[in-house]
């Protein structure tokens, strides 16, 4: 099989010719292109230059592409920072109360930046390499993330906890899901095979497992039916523990499940089983700061558990830091090849 081809039997629950490999490397690839990240993370030629570069060394079959979880809220008027060692942060809440969501607008991704600069990077690299590699285009924050970036996490928080405004915090959510999976349809458009969201703020880790169903669930549900409706696969990641949601966060529906390394995969596998696809989980402080037998082992033992029946895509379980060594991310994609074969006796 190609890269395409087993991704794709991955996502649709079968089992491949090798367990496919993901690198959520976009600060690992700006980094190695010697230029400051403020410069790779505004301009779409530049970035898609360094993943064709980190592709071309690594071979990973899925490439991630985006510039970090900061672009929605830029385009939506939000200030962001960029600096030169790290991805963008995003500044000053834009909303001093919900009420003021009724002034929002969804931006038009081909025309507002730094969305059309992510579109730029995505033509580039399905001109370049699309027959070759799974692009997954990135519509960066999904409806609670963005939320709490516009509203202010410490204030959305509050919000949540008096459940004063419930209607007022749904419509917010609401909008920001339409950003999103208006984002999510230009990244398609513009040659991404999936697209993937980010809920940081939706693990337990923030919010209750009673708030993250009363909440967030129903618009990353509401966003997974439409765009599979139109024949589009959104992965979504949910960072921490996420055992405690493991029924709600399955039943999102979405196609591929991005999990961080503190959830218990076998769990997860073994619950997930027959209806969706599982991405991850090695952890990347490891991949930043272990050894390379280090890191074969923590993969062979991952794939050993997690890779029979097929819907399993091996990869970190977060985005990788920066200075991630080189040598521990081929031995990530070379550990795929020795311990990921499906291949019969």
């Amino acid at each position: 099989m190609n890269s395409i081809e087993r991704v794709g039997a991955a996502i649709e629950l079968r089992e491949p010719d090798r367990v496919p490999v993901d690198l959520h490397d976009f600060q690992v690839a700006a980094r190695a292109s010697g230029l400051p990240m403020s410069e790779i993370f505004r301009d779409g030629a530049l970035l898609a230059e360094a993943m064709l570069t980190a592709w071309r060394e690594f071979g990973h079959d899925m490439i991630l592409l985006e510039n970090g979880t900061a672009c929605n809220a830029e385009a939506c008027g939000m200030e962001v920072r960029y600096g030169n060692d790290t991805a963008p942060v995003v500044g000053r809440p834009l909303l001093d109360s919900l009420s003021e969501v009724a002034n929002l607008q969804v931006p038009d991704p081909y025309v507002t930046f730094p969305m059309s600069e992510i579109l730029k990077a995505t033509r580039i690299l399905a001109r370049e390499i699309g027959d070759k590699a799974w692009i997954c285009a990135r519509a960066d924050q999904g409806p609670m993330d963005l939320a709490a970036e516009l509203r202010g996490i410490s204030e959305f928080m509050m919000d949540l906890a008096t459940g004063e405004e419930e209607d007022l915090v749904h419509a917010l959510l609401d909008y920001a899901r339409r950003v999103a999976t208006r984002y999510a349809y230009a990244l398609i458009e513009c040659g991404g095979r999936s697209t993937s969201i980010g809920e940081p703020i939706a693990g337990p880790s923030m919010i209750s497992p009673r708030q993250y169903s009363q909440y967030p669930w129903a618009h990353e549900r509401r966003m997974v039916t439409e765009l599979k409706e139109h024949g589009i696969i959104l992965h979504l990641h949910i960072c921490g523990n996420t055992e405690r949601i493991t029924d709600e966060f399955i039943a999102t529906g979405a196609q591929v499940l991005e999990i961080d390394h503190k959830t218990d995969a076998v769990h997860l596998k073994a619950a997930a089983r027959d209806t969706t696809c599982l991405l991850g989980n090695i952890d990347t402080n490891l991949l930043a700061l272990g050894s390379v037998g280090e890191v074969d082992v923590a993969c062979h033992e991952l794939l050993d558990a997690c890779k029979h029946g097929g819907g399993f895509i091996l990869g970190p379980g977060c985005a990788m830091a920066p200075t991630t060594p080189s040598e521990n991310i081929h031995a990530l994609v070379e550990s795929a090849k020795k311990y990921g074969s499906y291949r019969r006796a």
